[in-house]
């Protein structure tokens, strides 16, 4: 079940109604990242160099020191943030795979805009939160590679199977087909943290995921006695 619903996810994820939300997320991303960078910018120029006057090679190269920073921390932000974005978009993620892969089922019920925002940033919180955890046991005891996907693996399984699912049934409903199919859900959790690892291709995790639990929702809804 999950190796087919990843080929068929994958074989979508450059169709034409996956890249209009690529290119609206990354858009939004770039835009909120540069005004960020020029927040900053106005804040450490307004209190922070007017301190470094008698020092102009300290306020230089401080400012040097900072900019990179900022550079290297928006590099790391990009992915999370498009995220956080794709998000909000992700019904027209799950309406394209239902109506390509599903066409005798009926068509989703779109999340209302308040509920998407909030799983959308409930995506991204859980993302930050989840890598931090990971850092620190990476750091304290050694822990590197598995326990970022175990971390992931369970935390982007649950969220984006919630997703799809509550786009056909309650929340009651949605908990209790994931409660008895935990191993497929986290295995399919994996799969999307295996792409949140690769820099670059981490922008398309989004549309992977949403199209991935949007297929193994239909295949453990179809098993279940709730309807798909």
């Amino acid at each position: 079940m999950l190796a087919n619903a990843i080929s068929r996810s994958v074989s979508q994820v450059f169709s034409a109604p996956f890249r209009a939300v690529l290119w609206k997320s990354i858009g939004l991303t770039i835009v909120l990242l540069i005004g960020l960078w020029f927040v900053l910018e106005a804040l450490i120029s307004t209190f922070l160099m007017p301190f470094l006057g008698p020092w102009p090679w300290v306020a230089t190269a401080l400012a040097w020191i900072l900019g990179g920073g900022l550079l290297i921390a928006m590099g790391f932000l990009i992915a999370p943030v498009t995220s956080l974005f794709a998000g909000v978009f992700l019904d027209e993620v799950a309406e394209a795979v239902e109506r390509t892969h599903y066409p005798k089922d009926p068509v989703g019920t779109p999340l209302a805009l308040r509920q998407s925002v909030m799983i959308a940033l409930r995506f991204f919180g859980l993302v930050i939160l989840g890598n931090l955890a990971a850092l620190i046991l990476v750091l304290f005891f050694g822990l590197g590679v598995p326990v970022f996907f175990v971390v992931n693996g369970y935390l982007l399984g649950r969220e984006y199977f919630q997703f799809a699912a509550l786009r056909h049934v309650s929340v009651a409903q949605a908990d209790a087909i994931r409660l008895q199919n935990g191993t497929p859900i986290f295995l399919g959790g994996l799969a999307i943290a295996a792409l949140l690892a690769v820099p670059i291709v981490n922008l398309l995790t989004p549309l992977f995921a949403g199209a991935l639990m949007t297929h193994v929702y239909k295949a453990l809804a179809a098993r279940s006695s709730v309807a798909a």
